[in-house]
């Protein structure tokens, strides 16, 4: 299994849904999520292990809770814990050295163009954009700035200095809709009734208290001891970077869940085909060659899924298109008359 660079995940395809509702009162950053805006927003369920609930419960509780307007999407996260310390001050620098709240946002859910943001308890920040997921090539672009972006930490205790008082952290952002809406064919922010892929994810690491600060736990070797990785939608690998397994976020104007919030039937089918897409990539790996055979990579799928649910196919009218430097793999949509297709660079699209 070395050789395999995308694994298949070892959950299956249940990523939670959130109802955004509508912002009623203007947005004070404090970092604080006891106040008045927040009062309409419930919080997601608590984050898990980025490899599934399957795993052990996280150490500590996080949760996130997200509203909208038309211009902004407000997003505020609860993270418990007396472990409360930061070292990065520089933005843009690599925030996930220290503990961090991250959130990830792909608008148009086809696994590509999608926005990552890190912030530490200091409200140092890390924006970036990804034109492509790392599996697939791609390289984050470090560069990009969110314009107007707005963030506030609150701290429960007191920063690198290990005491009983010591309880938890919260953050607030507001990212404004115009700077992560402009690789979208309309360029506009979200209406009622329509969805993001987003997640969340904390990282934490495993610290001693010693002469009255925090130090990284290490390894024989020296190296601090690997991170603790918890999320909002568990991908079945320690790699967020699985859009496709991102939780569901529902803009809505009103007060009370609806069925507009369940999962479209098209993105049931997505998940279909990428099932075959780690499958060709498993198959690449070992062979070197694109597969032509949709019963090839059947089997490739009960052979190398950790998980039951991955290994076997929704009857569908599949078709697999291939050459020897690309693939095309495609099903119906529940649309009439169209199908989704999937790209060998991992776009997925109608």
């Amino acid at each position: 299994m070395d050789a395999i660079r995308i694994p298949i995940p070892s959950v299956g395809f249940h990523p939670p849904v959130y109802l955004c509702r509508r912002a009623g009162l203007p947005f004070i950053p404090d970092g604080r999520l006891d106040k008045p805006f927040w009062e309409k927003a419930e919080f997601t369920c608590d984050f898990a292990d980025i490899e599934g609930k399957h795993m052990p419960l996280p150490r500590f509780v996080t949760r996130a809770k997200l509203l909208w307007d038309d211009e902004n999407l407000y997003i505020g996260a609860q993270l418990e814990g007396d472990e409360i310390w930061g070292n990065v001050t520089e933005r843009d620098d690599v925030i996930f050295r220290d503990n961090d709240f991250e959130i990830f946002i792909d608008p148009d859910s086809d696994t590509r163009q999608y926005y990552e943001f890190e912030m530490n308890v200091l409200n140092t920040v890390w924006d970036l954009f990804l034109p492509s997921a790392y599996r697939d090539g791609g390289n984050a672009l470090n560069g990009y700035d969110i314009h107007g972006l707005r963030t506030a930490v609150s701290v429960c205790g007191s920063i690198n200095t290990p005491g009983p008082e010591n309880k938890s952290w919260s953050v607030e952002v507001a990212i404004p809709f115009a700077a992560i809406t402009e690789c979208l064919p309309e360029k506009r922010a979200p209406r009622a009734g329509e969805y993001y892929r987003v997640n969340f994810s904390r990282v934490q690491w495993k610290v001693e208290k010693e002469d009255g600060c925090y130090r990284k736990l290490t390894a024989p070797d020296g190296n601090p001891l690997p991170e603790d990785n918890w999320v909002w939608s568990p991908t079945g690998v320690i790699n967020i970077h699985y859009p496709e397994l991102w939780g569901f976020v529902f803009f809505t104007e009103v007060d009370t869940q609806d069925d507009t919030c369940s999962i479209p039937e098209d993105e049931l089918r997505k998940w279909e085909l990428r099932k075959l897409y780690y499958a060709q990539n498993i198959y690449h790996d070992l062979h070197g060659s694109w597969c032509g055979s949709l019963d090839t990579l059947r089997d490739i799928l009960q052979e190398y899924s950790p998980c039951e649910e991955n290994r076997s196919l929704l009857p569908l009218d599949y078709t697999l298109e291939t050459t020897s430097h690309t693939y095309e793999i495609s099903c119906p949509s529940s649309e009439e008359g169209r199908r989704i297709v999937l790209l060998s660079d991992g776009r997925i699209m109608r």
